[in-house]
This record gives C-alpha cells, structure tokens and sequence, in this order.
C-alpha cells in the first residue's frame, strides 16, 4: 500500500487568499491579458474570475502569463459563443427527449398497463434500491407539483389510486428519471423505441447516458466549449454515415451535436436547428470549432448534409 501513503504524502494545504475583483483584474492584466481595467472588473463581477479561467486556460503559457496579443475580447467572445451553443444543445435534447419519452410510454403502459410502472418486474434491469429510489423521486415529484392534472386526478381517483398514471408522471419526469427508466425496462420495450430512429436500443441507451451528462453540464451553465466528455456515446459500428467520409469522435462535442442532429432528423426534420447552429457558427468566425472536436471536412459527414 505504499503508493497510497505516497498519494497522501504529497497533499498539502491550499493556501490561496479569496481576491477583490479590482484584484482580480491586476493579477490577469499583470500577466499579460490586454484589457480595459473597468470593463475588466464588470465581466469578473458578472461571471467570477474561476469561470472565466476556464475560457482563458487555452491562452495561458507554462509559466502563467498569456500568450502574445491575447486580449479580454478574444477570451469574452468564446464564452458567449458557449452560452448560445449550451441554449442549442438544450434544445434539441429537449426535441429528442420528448419522442423517446413518449415512446417509452407508449410501448410501457400497452405492455404493463396504466400503473405497471409501480411494479418493480417491468423494470427488470433496475436493481431492487434503484427501483425504490426511483419510486421516491417520482412520488416526490408528485407531491412537489403544482400542475393542475395532477390535482384533478387526485380530486377524482385518489381514493382509489395514489399513483398517476404512467403517461401523467412521465410529465413530471426529468432527464435523469427517463434515462433510469429506459435503462431499467426490458429489450422489449427498447427494441421498438430505438427502432424508430434506426438504431440497437443499446447505442440508444448509450446515447441517452451521455446526453443526460451534457444536459446536467447545460443546465449547470458550465463549459461545453474545449471539453472533453467524461460519458461518451456509442457511435453506430455498422453505419457507414458515422465514419466515411468523415469518422465522427465521440469524446467532444461535435459527436454529441451529431448524435443530435440524427434524432431531429427523425423527430423533427422540419426544424431549423441546423441553420441556427451554422449561423452561431457565422458569427464567430474566429473560434477555432476544432477546440469543440469539428474536424475541417466536417461539412462531408452525410448526417450533417
């Protein structure tokens, strides 16, 4: 167990003293960062001097100081850049998230019935603690929830049930519910939803792994520019249009903006999704979209065409 006493050996006491933004603003400037003192103390009250480092790690040195002409305008740009990306990538996993839930609805309450979800023998792949904190969460749910459905199903049948519905809760579901659904539910179930998008039910649930990861990162209004994903989806082995004439990644952001764009194909292929992306892209000319896993022949990928 040595390698563990050496591990703790080498911690050591985090020391760094909480900075004011006028601070803040001298120390970036002090190494370098090219920018007006003031406007520079705005973004940092707006945005927090940590964020923000995360836009400007890619412009630092070895030793800390920036890079030669790196500016506040540069670093601003890549991170409003992110905030429009995150707010496309919310909506089209919002798009895609509403068809597979409907889906898992439907073949669910046809097979089980109305309330087969409350018994745990329909989600043979939960294990029995993963059931019950399902059920938790969704009886939470339930009680936290203002909609007017719900009271008027309680008014009405709540002596006699005190379940909803399985196509009433879905609509209190999050992301994270539906995802722990669908992976608890049998290939009997998953097999008819992942063959409406053309896909095996388990890339599907691949898929639905990472985008519950990048939504949670949306929805958290962190980083997806220059990140690479710590739950990356299966690309299809067998679909030439995922690696010839362009192999899509699956570790950065491009592959997740692809899987995307396949499901809307079939959920939504009269959305503008795709232009409003490229427009974003328009406007930013000057971010390298390699930093976001793009590879330069990206255009040539059939599903993007």
């Amino acid at each position: 167990m040595w390698w563990v006493f050496a591990f703790m050996g080498a911690s050591m006491k985090y020391s760094k003293p909480p900075l004011t933004f006028d601070q803040q603003a001298d120390l970036l400037i002090s190494r370098g960062l090219i920018a007006d003192n003031q406007d520079l103390i705005e973004k940092l009250k707006a945005v927090s001097y940590y964020r923000l480092s995360g836009y400007l790690y890619p412009f630092r040195n070895p030793d800390d100081t920036f890079k030669s002409q790196t500016t506040l305008d540069q670093v601003w740009r890549r991170y409003t850049f992110d905030r429009q990306l995150r707010l496309l990538v919310l909506d089209a996993i919002e798009r895609a998230e509403i068809s597979i839930r409907t889906g898992l609805v439907y073949h669910h309450s046809h097979l089980f019935g109305p309330f087969g979800y409350t018994d745990g023998t329909t989600l043979p792949h939960l294990k029995k603690n993963e059931f019950i904190i399902l059920q938790g969460k969704l009886r939470d749910a339930v009680k936290q929830s203002k909609e007017a459905f719900v009271e008027h199903f309680q008014k009405k049948y709540g002596d006699m049930h005190s379940d909803l519905p399985l196509w009433m809760i879905s609509e209190l579901w999050s992301f994270g519910n539906m995802f722990t659904f669908f992976r608890g539910v049998d290939k009997q179930v998953k097999r008819p939803i992942a063959s409406e998008y053309h896909l095996a039910f388990g890339v599907l649930e691949s898929w639905l792994h990472s985008l519950n990861s990048v939504r949670n990162i949306c929805a958290h209004h962190s980083r997806l520019w220059n990140r690479v994903l710590g739950v990356k989806p299966m690309i299809p082995d067998k679909d030439p249009q995922w690696h010839s004439p362009v192999q899509v990644p699956n570790d950065r952001i491009f592959g997740i903006l692809t899987l995307l764009k396949y499901l809307l194909k079939q959920v939504a292929h009269q959305s503008q999704w795709q232009t409003r992306l490229e427009n974003l892209f328009g406007r930013y000319q000057d971010i390298p979209l390699s930093m976001i896993g793009f590879p330069a022949d990206w255009k040539e990928c059939p599903i993007w065409k």
